[in-house]
């Protein structure tokens, strides 16, 4: 079997059912090595009736907090860095204000003045000159000062005494108080933060998965609209029932073929399963009945993908067709514009578009079933299997590159504009969008084989999951968008609830069409 861009081609033996494992292995979390980190060995508040000087000393001559956060992609627990780095800027806020009080020295963070920043500056134009002391002691100080390059950010600069004296009520807070530190920093210190949504580190369900094929280019896992996952195992389609927990197996191809891809369509009803025969089959899930074998690829059926009642196959012989199964025509057209094969294939049914990703690293953009030119071509540096049109915001459209480029790229396909281009790091095998937020989640493969979620548009990472050991190469989000199922080469399935469900659930329905049905 040739070897392509993103992968080696490993069928491990085992059972031929699909089981649950009740001991699942442990998840492994490594931390990165950081660089140039400031690390705070006890955070030590002085209080307010001395100072220390060592602290003084290095606020006075360097910035406490460093800008120095880690690549995404040199990092699997950037969550956890920037809630570390945003209690050091705490620490930091309130030891400035503990030490100097109003008269905060401030280098380039947004927290600074500076003295050539200095508050009472806000009473005077950019261009005035602030009004020096009128005693001779201070006169003779500030005029030695005006001669004297002003350094912003030093602690034991000068401070013009001309700012506003405290009031008595601040005065006597800090006087009363029952807090060691000042009145601003307890207010600092008990203010809210913004509360982050819990996502569990760990699957709340594993299965064990045998002969599920650590291939990138294949298409081993969907969730359909009735609540029942598809798995192809080896030979054989085994369909888990998510409201009873029950396993069936659809069918058993026998050892002269192979499952290569699945596919629902919309109403979750037929399944249609692409073979390493080329021969792309349909079966009623309900009677476990193959009611249609369509042929015309010469080689693997790979991709899959439902426009309604357009079903549309990719293969390793180059070809995307287009089958009508109402006809009885096995395909009614043919695309010839990838070079290598072609591993992604996603319909948005309400645009009437198809996106096309292939081994030659192209991504087409298509306008329905017309296939004389593409609409658009974009590219990556490896292959693009992972496609994902988003269901928040027309012409939206997220792809992801293997091995050689790691990249998940956002595309206008209305324009043909890069939204966005973010190195995660790891090789892309698949994409999905949330249609509960506005959030992505990709699956990664060499080298960390995590599980990341994405807000858009920042493309700020959410959190990262891990615990698969292999390649993360299958991923299908649930009917009600807040579980995913996750598939590997190391045999296992795992289900991750990564989302809150949809607010706007009960309210789907407008009252201008519940009028209308009342009327009929």
């Amino acid at each position: 079997m040739p070897k392509g861009d993103d992968g080696s081609f490993i069928t491990p033996g085992s059972p031929s059912r699909l089981t649950s494992n009740v001991n699942p292995p442990p998840l492994i979390q490594q931390s990165p090595r950081r660089k140039n980190k400031v690390i705070y060995s006890d955070r030590y508040i002085p209080n307010r009736t001395g100072v220390d000087l060592q602290a003084a000393f290095s606020l006075s001559n360097n910035e406490v907090i460093t800008s120095n956060r880690p690549n995404l992609s040199q990092s699997s627990t950037d969550i956890e860095y920037r809630k570390e780095e945003e209690a050091n800027r705490t620490f930091s806020t309130v030891l400035k204000n503990e030490l100097f009080g109003d008269n905060i020295p401030h280098s380039s963070s947004s927290l600074s003045l500076g003295l050539g920043n200095s508050i009472h500056k806000q009473n005077t134009t950019e261009n005035e000159q602030i009004t020096p002391p009128r005693s001779s002691e201070n006169n003779s100080v500030s005029s030695n000062l005006q001669n004297t390059p002003r350094q912003s950010g030093n602690l034991f600069s000068y401070q013009s005494p001309n700012r506003s004296r405290p009031t008595s009520s601040s005065i006597e807070n800090d006087l009363y108080s029952l807090s060691p530190v000042r009145v601003d920093s307890q207010r600092l210190l008990l203010s809210p933060t913004k509360k982050s949504r819990f996502i569990a580190k760990v699957p709340y369900r594993v299965l064990d998965a045998p002969e599920l094929v650590d291939d990138f280019y294949l298409n081993l896992l969907d969730w359909g609209s009735q609540d029942i996952l598809g798995v192809g195992l080896g030979s054989s389609v085994y369909l888990w029932n998510a409201s009873s927990g029950s396993v069936e197996k659809l069918c058993d191809l026998g050892n002269n073929d192979k499952i290569s891809s699945l596919s629902w369509i919309g109403a979750g009803t037929h399944i249609a399963v692409g073979t390493k025969n080329g021969a792309v089959q349909i079966w009623d899930a309900a009677t476990s009945k193959c009611t249609r074998t369509m042929t015309g690829h010469t080689s693997r059926a790979s991709s899959l993908a439902w426009n309604e009642h357009i079903l549309t196959s990719g293969s390793r012989d180059r070809t995307i067709l287009h089958r009508d199964v109402r006809q009885p025509e096995h395909y009614m057209k043919v695309i010839n514009y990838h070079n290598q094969e072609v591993c992604g294939l996603k319909w948005n049914v309400e645009e009437n578009k198809l996106a096309s990703g292939g081994n030659d690293n192209k991504l087409y953009v298509w306008d329905g079933l017309n296939d004389s030119q593409p609409l658009h071509k974009f590219e990556h540096n490896a292959a693009v299997k992972a496609i994902s049109w988003s269901p928040h915001q027309r012409g939206v459209l997220a792809s992801g590159g293997g091995t050689n480029d790691r990249r998940i790229k956002i595309w206008n396909t209305l324009n043909g504009n890069n939204l966005s281009d973010i190195d995660t790091g790891s090789q892309v095998c698949n994409l999905t969008w949330s249609v509960n937020s506005v959030e992505l989640v990709s699956t990664h493969g060499y080298s960390k084989n995590q599980i990341m979620i994405w807000k858009y548009p920042k493309m700020s990472q959410v959190a990262a999951l891990t615990g698969h050991t292999y390649r993360v190469l299958y991923l299908s989000l649930s009917p009600d968008g807040q579980t995913i199922v996750t598939g590997s080469g190391d045999e296992t399935l795992r289900f991750w609830n990564v989302f809150e469900k949809n607010k706007n659930e009960n309210n789907q329905k407008s009252v201008l069409l519940d009028a209308f049905m009342q009327l009929r």
